[in-house]
């Protein structure tokens, strides 16, 4: 089978890569148009077109490209799976002419803000859209938040199904010393509300919390500014690769994600990070945002609030810092119902599943 994403492989997808490793019965190939420069980027993976942006953009003018269609061939594959639905449509008509079955993961901001861009590029966005979607054997969407939006855009509700990313999750969370007291893991946008935790821990004065950031984007150098002009004691580490992050994680009392609708309607779909500190015993401080309750349980395995709530973080915050067995009780129930919904085996074994159904679909339209 083929692994398609068009951009192979930005450092924040650990998805992506996870997924498709952890594979048994399927053997995937990574296929992507151009090779990004990243910790998770690999010598063998196949790539369409590198430097030769003519031909690329060409497929994303007209989704047709007949170096796509021979590269695709070459790999003698049994089914496509792309990830996110612009991507679906630039392999779709590929893998229609191969008479290859397609499944499409959605994330969020491929259902949430693209389709309603303005003008002529929100037309042609949502009409592309509609046709992966006619063309999939299925749609896989990793929350009942994105699911519904999918459905919206127009996917066949019959064709969509919710699949959890899951996560490796180790029998027992390591024990090690607590270097951090707030960790955040994500790229630098506006969804991800790094605006509202630099304020939310502005509030907290005694002592101020040790924070870790880890992560890159567009607003990092803002948010350093804005953190060193509030005077916390922040870390920004950039982007590592996912043991690093990791091992980051342990060392941290808990990770609080405080994601929320951006302006321009960018969502969330079920952010990984909450899983990945889950299985290593963290609670979570995060917003009711998208499919994030269907992770954290309010109370249980962490503590939720509102979009774009900085007292309400802050409160969070200084509950669990201010409680350890509260943080432990929270972190083990997390733990186990990451094992219990979002453990990466069960999870794989449930997409192979998908998978047969999928390759044995034969509804095909180019």
């Amino acid at each position: 089978m083929v692994i398609w994403r068009s951009a192979l492989l930005a450092g924040s997808e650990t998805f992506v890569r996870g997924q498709g490793d952890a594979l048994t019965r399927w053997r995937p190939t990574y296929v992507g148009a151009t090779r990004t420069a990243s910790p998770l980027s690999r010598p063998d993976d196949v790539i369409a077109f590198g430097a030769d942006r003519r031909a690329f953009l060409r497929l994303r003018l007209t989704g047709s490209s007949p170096r796509l269609d021979r590269v695709l061939a070459a790999q003698r594959p049994d089914l496509v799976h792309a990830h996110f639905g612009g991507d679906g449509w630039l392999a779709s008509g590929a893998a229609a002419r191969l008479g290859v079955p397609l499944v499409v993961t959605v994330h969020g901001h491929d259902v949430t803000r693209q389709p309603e861009s303005p003008g002529v590029r929100g037309i042609r966005y949502r009409q592309n859209l509609r046709t992966v979607f006619r063309r999939a054997a299925l749609v896989v969407a990793v929350s009942e938040v994105i699911r519904e939006r999918a459905i919206a855009c127009g996917a066949d509700p019959d064709r969509v199904r919710v699949h959890y990313t899951g996560v490796p999750v180790p029998v027992s969370p390591p024990v090690v010393p607590k270097r951090w007291d707030v960790a955040f893991v994500g790229r630098f946008v506006p969804k991800k509300g790094v605006d509202d935790l630099l304020t939310a821990l502005a509030s907290i004065h005694s002592p101020r919390p040790r924070a870790l950031f880890i992560g890159d984007g567009p607003l990092e150098p803002s948010m350093r500014a804005r953190a060193e002009q509030l005077g916390l004691d922040a870390t920004f580490l950039g982007s590592h690769p996912p043991l690093v992050v990791q091992r980051h994680l342990a060392e941290s009392r808990m990770l609080v994600a405080p994601s929320k609708i951006a302006p321009d309607g960018d969502t969330e779909g079920l952010p990984t990070t909450i899983l990945e500190a889950a299985a290593l015993g963290l609670p979570v401080v995060a917003t009711r945002h998208s499919g994030i309750p269907e992770a954290v349980v309010d109370g249980e395995t962490g503590l939720l609030c509102a979009e774009g709530d900085p007292a309400g973080l802050a409160a969070a915050i200084g509950r669990l810092l201010g409680d350890a067995a509260l943080r432990r009780r929270m972190g083990a129930l997390g733990h186990r119902r990451v094992t219990d919904r979002f453990d990466l085996k069960e999870q794989t074994r449930r997409l192979e599943g998908l998978y047969d159904e999928a390759a044995a679909w034969r509804g095909v339209a180019v």
